[in-house]
């Protein structure tokens, strides 16, 4: 609330009046809290608008955090304009725990990926490992209602377009890590993986789409008109 309060006045209505006045091609801002992105359709704009961002900080005893601050050429035509200048495929770009990518689908359209940032995914696996060892002697109904809860918000946030992958090897993941809590209990009984594979799949839900598809979040019905988009 401090972030959003704080640079409502500092950086989002300077930026807007900075947009009106020198921006010649589209600009967008995408911000939550202090994570922003600023997209630019000309390079030489978005390293003006870069230099006069770190002077309007400084007014406010605000800097750029230089580790995350950098410059990436992104979109549809950034692939094929560093193959003609010899150079490596388009950076990656992590926003709010996704990492995003420029891809194609299979008819060659251009088409941004999101995947679950692999760091973010790490940190929550040695998070709910710990978590686990906690609850190591719940029973194992209760272990699979909290797990089962702990998937659905998972899948809620990460659950886009072609995050399906990433998603699975986060299910993967926890049903091993559970597995492995669930051996060191039982000394007498050694729990084999054929037996742990059934109590997976009867308490780990599998991964689902949960956020709409960008034709479906951006289709605006009219009464008695067609679908404007």
């Amino acid at each position: 609330m401090l972030a959003n309060t704080y640079l409502h006045y500092a950086l989002d209505l300077w930026a807007q009046q900075w947009r009106r006045r020198q921006v010649r091609g589209d600009m967008i801002i995408v911000r939550y809290a202090d994570d922003i992105v600023f997209d630019f359709q000309s390079r030489a704009e978005a390293e003006r608008f870069l230099a006069e961002l770190r002077e309007r900080l400084f007014k406010f005893n605000l800097e750029l955090n230089e580790a995350k601050t950098r410059l990436v050429e992104f979109g549809r035509y950034a692939d094929e304009n560093r193959r003609r200048r010899g150079e490596r495929k388009p950076e990656s770009l992590n926003f709010l725990g996704f990492t995003h990518l420029c891809g194609r689908k299979r008819n060659g359209k251009f088409v941004v990926l999101r995947h679950t940032m692999r760091k973010r995914q790490r940190s929550k696996c040695r998070q709910l490992k710990q978590e686990l060892k906690r609850r190591m002697y719940l029973p194992v109904p209760n272990m699979g209602r909290w797990l089962q809860s702990v998937l659905r918000g998972h899948y809620n946030y990460y659950g886009v377009i072609r995050n399906g992958r990433a998603m699975n090897a986060f299910r993967y993941n926890i049903g091993n890590l559970w597995f492995k809590v669930l051996r060191r209990r039982s000394q007498k009984a050694r729990l084999n993986w054929k037996r742990m594979a059934r109590i997976i799949e009867r308490h780990l839900p599998y991964p689902k789409i949960r956020q709409p598809y960008p034709e479906q979040r951006l289709r605006v019905v009219t009464q008695g008109r067609s679908p404007v988009r």
